[in-house]
C-alpha cells in the first residue's frame, strides 16, 4: 500500500517505477501504468482546475435529489446496499481509510451509474475518509466512472455480481467485511439474495437495494445510450 506514502511526499513516483521495473516479475509494468494513470490525473487537473467540482465533460445530467436519493447516499455509505462487494469496499473504506482499486471502481460505477447520484457525493466521501485521498487522482477517478471525465467508454456500467465473481471468485473478500454472510460458501456470496428462502432468511443482511436492471434502464434513459453492464 504505497499510496499514502506517494501522496504525502515520502516516495518519488519516479524512484517507485525505478524500483518496480528492477524488481520485475509479473504485474511490474501494470503497476508502472497505475502510477502513469496518477501523473495523468495530476497534469489534467493542473490544465483545467475547475474539474476537481466542475464536469471534465459535461453530460447534462439531473442527478437524482431529494429525501430517497439522500437515503440511498446513507446506506451506500455505510454498507448496506444489498450487493455484497460494493458494501465490503465501503466497509473496509470506513475501517481502514483504504481500499484496493477495483474497490473504489464499483463503489463509484454503483453510486454514479446504478443509483444515478452526483459523482461530488461520492468524491466528497472519499476525501473524508481515504488517508491516500489525492484530490486530483480522487477527483478524476470518479470523473472516470460517472462518464464525466477523461473515459472513452463514459457509460459504461459495472455489474457488482459478475465484478465480485470475477475478482473474489471465492468470496473471501467479502467475507471478511460483511461478516453477516460469513456463513455461505463460494462464490454464491455475490448474490445471496438466490438463496432458497429458509437459508436465505438466516443471513441478517438487506435485500438489494435497487434492481441492476432497472438501475441500468435509468442511466441509459438519462444519457440516452445503449451500453451493456460490464
Amino acid at each position: 500500500r504505497l499510496s499514502p506514502y506517494l501522496h504525502f511526499g515520502a516516495v518519488s513516483a519516479s524512484e517507485t517505477i525505478h524500483r518496480a521495473r528492477a524488481r520485475g516479475g509479473a504485474g511490474a509494468e501494470a503497476f508502472v501504468r497505475q502510477l502513469c494513470w496518477r501523473d495523468f490525473h495530476h497534469q489534467v487537473l493542473a490544465a483545467r482546475p475547475a474539474a476537481s467540482t466542475d464536469d471534465y465533460r459535461t453530460r447534462n445530467d439531473r442527478w437524482r435529489r431529494g429525501k430517497e436519493a439522500e437515503a440511498d447516499l446513507r446506506a451506500w455509505r455505510e454498507g448496506r446496499t444489498g450487493y455484497p462487494v460494493v458494501d465490503a469496499a465501503m466497509r473496509q473504506l470506513a475501517h481502514e481509510g483504504w481500499m484496493h482499486n477495483r474497490g473504489r471502481l464499483l463503489a463509484a460505477s454503483f453510486l454514479t451509474k446504478t443509483l444515478y447520484i452526483d459523482w461530488r457525493e461520492g468524491a466528497r466521501h472519499f476525501l473524508d475518509l481515504l488517508v491516500d485521498g489525492d484530490v486530483a487522482n480522487n477527483q478524476m477517478n470518479w470523473q472516470w466512472m460517472a462518464g464525466t471525465g477523461t473515459d472513452t467508454r463514459p457509460n459504461r456500467v459495472l455489474n457488482p455480481v459478475t465484478q465480485g465473481k470475477r475478482y473474489d471468485p471465492d468470496g473471501a473478500y467479502v467475507r471478511r467485511w460483511v461478516p453477516e454472510l460469513a456463513g455461505i460458501e463460494g462464490s454464491a456470496v455475490h448474490d445471496p439474495w438466490k438463496l432458497p428462502g429458509r437459508e436465505r432468511a438466516r443471513y441478517d443482511y438487506p435485500e438489494p437495494m435497487v434492481d441492476l436492471a432497472d438501475g441500468l434502464a435509468r442511466f441509459r434513459h438519462a444519457r440516452g445510450q445503449d451500453e451493456d453492464a460490464a
